[in-house]
C-alpha cells in the first residue's frame, strides 16, 4: 500500500497531478481542496494518499493532510459512494462545510455536488453522522485557501478554460454542465485552476 508521496511536482492537469519520487512518475487524483494548495512545477511536495484497486486500474488519491484522507476513506463506507463521488465531494465542498451538511441535515447544498441526488445525499447524511463525529474537527485552511488563492502560481497551460472544463467533467459534471459552469467562471485572465475555483463556488456557495 502507497501511504505518502514526497517529490517533485512534474505537471499538473486538474484533478491530477503528476509526481516523481526518486525516478519515478506517479499519476495521483487530488480534490480540488488538495490541488488549490500544491505548489508550482518544479517544486517539492508531500501527499499522504490512498490507493484504489480496480480490475481495470489501481488509482492513487493524494490529500494534503490525514484529515482529508480519512473523509474521503469514510466516504467509502457509505453505501452507493465510490471513489470518484468521494473525489467529487471533496472538491466541492471542504471538510469542514460538509460536516456542517451533515450535521444540519442539509440534503439541498449535497444535492448540489455532481452524481449526488437526493436520495443519496440522505443515506450520506444517515451514515456519515457518527462517521463525522469520530473523526473530529477538520484543521483550518490556510488563509491563502480562505482568501480564494492559491499557495503558488499554477502551471502554465495553453488552454485554461479547456482544462477547466475537462477538470470539471472528471469529477462527475455532464459535459454540457462543465462547459456552461467554467464559461461563465471565466473572465479571460484566470488559470484553470481560478476558473474550476469559481465554477464549484457557484454550484455550492459557502
Amino acid at each position: 500500500m502507497i501511504g505518502r508521496l514526497r517529490g517533485e511536482v512534474i505537471a499538473k492537469h486538474p484533478p491530477q497531478v503528476l509526481i516523481e519520487c526518486a525516478g519515478v512518475g506517479y499519476e495521483v487524483e487530488a480534490p480540488m481542496s488538495t490541488f488549490y494548495e500544491l505548489p508550482a512545477v518544479g517544486e517539492s511536495v508531500t501527499l499522504v494518499t490512498h490507493l484504489v484497486i480496480r480490475d481495470d486500474a489501481h488509482v492513487l488519491y493524494g490529500f494534503r493532510s490525514d484529515h482529508d484522507r480519512a473523509l474521503f476513506r469514510a466516504l467509502l463506507r457509505v453505501t452507493g459512494v465510490g471513489a470518484k463521488m468521494a473525489l467529487a465531494i471533496l472538491s466541492g465542498m471542504d471538510a469542514t462545510r460538509f460536516a456542517q451538511c451533515v450535521e444540519q441535515e442539509d440534503v439541498t447544498m449535497l444535492s448540489r455536488l455532481p452524481g449526488i441526488g437526493k436520495k443519496t445525499a440522505q443515506r450520506l447524511v444517515m451514515e456519515m453522522k457518527d462517521r463525522i463525529a469520530e473523526l473530529g474537527h477538520a484543521p483550518a485552511l490556510s488563509q491563502s485557501v480562505i482568501a480564494g488563492e492559491a499557495l503558488t502560481p499554477a502551471a502554465v497551460v495553453d488552454d485554461p478554460l479547456a482544462d477547466a472544463i475537462s477538470a470539471l467533467i472528471a469529477l462527475g459534471y455532464k459535459p454540457a454542465d462543465a462547459n456552461r459552469m467554467a464559461r461563465a467562471a471565466d473572465d479571460g485572465a484566470k488559470t484553470s485552476e481560478e476558473i474550476i475555483r469559481a465554477a464549484l463556488k457557484s454550484v455550492t456557495p459557502s
